[in-house]
C-alpha cells in the first residue's frame, strides 16, 4: 500500500507543480480529483487482497479439474456462476463452451473487452504442485488457470467499484485457444453483434519475474509461417538431408549470433526481451530439421520458419529458390509455397503506450517493463480479436527464482507463482478502469 500512496503522491504533485500556482479554485478542484483518483485505486488494491485466497482457490480448481479445448463443459458452469454471483449479465450461447459476462457501470461511457481463455494442454508432463490434475494426460500447462482466476478477479473488483465506472465492461471467456479456433469462431459466430467493444485486453503469463508486467507496441510473437517445398522423386536421402541443411543455414539470420531458439534466454538481463540489444529482436530461423518424405511420387521437404520482420516474409520463398537452383537441383523443383500461417498477436500503438503510462503513473516506473523482442513458438488467437478491436496483450510474470519456480509454458515442470494473480487483478482492474473514464 505504501508503495501505491508514495508513487501517486509523487505523480499528484508534480501534476500540480506543472500547472504552477494559477487558480486557487482551480487547484483545489485539482487536488481533489486527484485525492479521488487515489481513493478509487487504494480500494481496488484493497479489494484485490480480500479476495486474493478466493482467486488461489478456484485457480486451483481449474488447474485439478483442466479440459481440453472443445471440452470446457464444467470450466465453463464455474465461471458462468462465479459472474453471475457478482450480478453480472452472462452470455454463453455465441460459441461452443465460451461465457460473455457483461458489467455496466454506473455511467454511460465507452466499452472495452477483457479476455481470458479456458482450456488446457493434452500432456502428462511432471507438475510439481500438490494439486495435480486428477485427469490423466490433460494439464493446465500454460496458464490458463491463472488467467481465468485473473479474469474473474477482475470482474470482481470492478462489480464492486460499479458506481464509479463510465461505461461498459465485457469479460470474454474463450475457449479453444491451444488449437487458435476459439476466437476466431466466436467472431464468426456474431460476438460483436451482440457486443462492441471499442477495446480489448488480454494477458499470458510466462517465464519472466512473478509480478512483472511486460509489453510493447506492435508485434509480441515472431511470424511463424510453415514452408512447404516439392521436388520431383530422383534425389537419394542424403541429398534431400544435405539440400534441407543448406536451405537451413543459408536462411538463418540472428542478431550477434544470438540463438533466439533457446527460450530460457527471455528472461537473461543480457540477452533477454528486456535488453534494447535482446537476440529476441532481428532473427530468422528454422525450427530444427525439415521433416521429409515421399508422397505421390514426389519428395516433400517441411518445416516451420520464425521470422521478426513482416516487411521481409515475402523474400523467403525467392530466397529458397535461388537455394535450390544453386544446389544444381532446379530441373527437380516443382514448388516452394507457405501452407499454414496464423496471424500474430499486434498491439495497438497508441493504445500501447496510453497503458503503460496509466501502470506505470499508478503502480511504480518498475511496474511495467519494455519488451525489446519478439517470442519464436508461442503465439496466441487473441490476434484475431485485435483484427477487429484496437488491443494490447501483455505478458505477466509467473516465475520465482529464488522458490525453483519457472513459468516457461508447455514444458515439464511448469509452475506458476500465485502472486501474479494479484498484481494481474490489482494492475488491470486499474487499468480498465482509468480507461473506461477517460476521455
Amino acid at each position: 500500500m505504501k508503495r501505491l500512496t508514495l508513487t501517486l503522491l509523487c505523480f499528484v504533485s508534480s501534476l500540480l507543480s506543472a500547472q504552477g500556482l494559477g487558480n486557487k479554485k482551480e487547484t483545489t478542484a485539482h487536488s481533489s480529483k486527484n485525492r479521488s483518483l487515489l481513493s478509487v485505486h487504494q480500494s481496488i488494491e484493497q479489494e484485490t487482497d480480500k479476495i486474493f485466497n478466493k482467486l488461489v482457490n478456484i485457480r486451483r480448481d481449474f488447474h485439478e479439474n483442466p479440459e481440453l479445448a472443445g471440452k470446457e463443459k464444467q470450466t465453463q458452469e464455474k465461471i458462468k456462476k462465479y459472474l453471475l454471483d457478482l450480478g453480472i449479465e452472462v452470455q454463453t450461447e455465441i460459441y461452443g463452451h465460451s461465457v460473455v459476462g457483461i458489467l455496466k457501470g454506473g455511467k454511460a461511457g465507452k466499452k472495452i473487452a477483457w479476455r481470458s481463455d479456458m482450456d488446457a494442454l493434452p500432456n502428462d508432463y511432471p507438475d510439481p504442485e500438490i494439486f495435480k490434475s486428477k485427469i490423466k494426460g490433460i494439464q493446465h500447462g500454460c496458464g490458463h488457470d491463472i488467467h481465468m482466476a485473473i479474469g474473474l478477479g477482475i470482474a470482481e473488483v470492478l462489480a464492486k467499484n460499479k458506481k464509479e465506472l463510465k461505461g461498459t465492461v465485457y469479460f470474454i471467456f474463450q475457449p479453444e485457444e491451444e488449437t487458435f479456433k476459439g476466437a476466431k469462431e466466436m467472431l464468426h459466430n456474431g460476438l460483436l453483434s451482440k457486443i462492441k467493444p471499442d477495446e480489448i485486453y488480454g494477458l499470458h503469463v510466462t517465464a519472466t519475474p512473478v509480478g512483472q508486467i511486460m509489453v510493447k507496441p506492435n508485434e509480441m510473437f515472431a511470424y511463424q509461417k510453415r514452408i512447404r517445398i516439392q521436388l520431383k522423386n530422383g534425389l537419394s536421402e542424403e541429398e534431400l538431408n544435405g539440400l534441407a541443411k543448406k536451405i537451413s543455414n543459408s536462411l538463418l539470420r540472428t542478431s550477434d549470433g544470438g540463438k533466439p531458439w533457446e527460450l530460457q534466454s527471455i528472461v537473461d538481463p543480457k540477452l533477454g526481451l528486456t535488453n534494447p540489444d535482446t537476440i529476441f529482436k532481428d532473427y530468422l530461423f528454422a525450427d530444427g530439421k525439415f521433416n521429409i518424405y515421399s508422397k505421390n511420387n514426389e519428395s516433400v521437404l517441411e518445416n516451420y520458419l520464425y521470422k521478426t520482420n513482416a516487411s521481409n516474409l515475402d523474400k523467403i520463398i525467392p530466397a529458397i529458390h535461388k537455394i535450390i537452383e544453386g544446389s544444381g537441383y532446379k530441373e527437380k523443383l516443382l514448388s516452394v509455397s507457405f501452407i499454414q500461417g496464423n496471424p500474430t498477436v499486434i498491439n495497438d500503438e497508441k493504445l500501447t503506450h496510453l497503458a503503460i503510462e496509466i501502470l506505470q503513473n499508478l503502480y511504480g516506473k518498475q511496474s511495467v517493463a519494455s519488451d525489446y523482442g519478439q517470442v519464436p513458438f508461442f503465439n496466441d488467437d487473441f490476434a484475431y480479436f485485435q483484427q477487429k478491436i484496437p488491443g494490447v496483450y501483455f505478458f505477466l510474470g509467473g516465475s520465482n527464482f529464488g522458490k525453483g519456480v519457472i513459468a516457461m509454458n508447455h514444458s515439464p515442470n511448469f509452475q506458476v507463482d500465485e502472486e501474479s494473480i494479484r498484481t494481474g487483478v490489482k494492475s488491470f482492474s486499474s487499468l480498465l478502469m482509468e480507461r473506461l473514464n477517460s476521455n
